[in-house]
C-alpha cells in the first residue's frame, strides 16, 4: 500500500520506501514551492495559525474580557453564607435545667427541679424560636430518669426500714 506524498514536501521516516525529494528550485524551470513566513515556534505545524489563548473558541465571540465561564450580561453568582442568624441565641433556662439535671447525680434533689425547668425551657423555645431545644430534652430526660431511680431508693429504703422493724419486734419476746 503506498501513501500519498505529504504535503510541503516533507519526508516521512515510517513509511518504508518513501523517497526524500529535495524542494524543485525556482531558478532551474520547476515546479517552485511557494515560500511560508517561518514560525515563531520552530515545532509548530508549517501552514497553520498560531495559537490562540482559547482553542476551542469561535472566532471573534466571547469578547476576550472577564471571566471566560460566566454567561454574558448576568452578574457573577452569589455564594449562600453558612453562619447563624444574629437573633439565634441558646435559652437559658435550657442550660440551668441541663446543669441542675446533671448534678442531680450527686446531690438526688436537684434531679426534679431540672427535669421541671426543661419542659419550661422547651415552652420557651417554642414561643421565641431560641436555640437549646436538645439540651432542654436532655435535661427532662436525665432528669425524670434520675428522679426515678430516687424513688426507687427512697422506696428500698422504707421497704428495709420496715423489714428491719418487724424483724426486730417478732423476733424478741421478753
Amino acid at each position: 500500500m503506498t501513501y500519498p506524498p505529504p504535503p510541503g514536501g516533507w519526508h516521512d521516516p515510517s513509511v518504508p520506501g518513501q523517497q526524500s525529494t529535495p524542494p524543485a528550485d525556482p531558478t532551474q524551470g520547476g515546479n517552485p514551492i511557494p515560500a511560508q513566513p517561518t514560525p515563531a515556534d520552530p515545532y509548530a505545524a508549517p501552514g497553520y495559525p498560531p495559537p490562540t489563548a482559547d482553542p476551542y473558541a469561535a472566532a471573534g465571540y466571547p469578547p476576550p474580557m472577564g471571566d471566560p465561564y460566566a454567561a454574558a450580561g448576568y452578574p457573577p453568582p452569589g455564594y449562600p453564607g453558612y453562619a447563624y442568624p444574629a437573633s439565634a441565641k441558646t435559652n437559658t433556662l435550657a442550660i440551668v435545667a441541663l446543669v441542675l439535671s446533671l448534678v442531680g447525680f450527686a446531690s438526688c434533689i436537684t434531679a426534679p427541679i431540672g427535669a421541671i425547668l426543661g419542659h419550661v425551657a422547651r415552652k420557651q423555645i417554642r414561643e421565641t424560636g431560641e436555640q437549646g431545644e436538645g439540651m432542654a430534652k436532655a435535661a427532662i430526660i436525665v432528669g425524670w430518669i434520675l428522679t426515678g431511680l430516687l424513688v426507687l431508693l427512697i422506696a428500698f429504703y422504707v421497704v428495709a426500714i420496715v423489714f428491719a422493724i418487724s424483724q426486730s419486734s417478732s423476733g424478741s419476746s421478753y
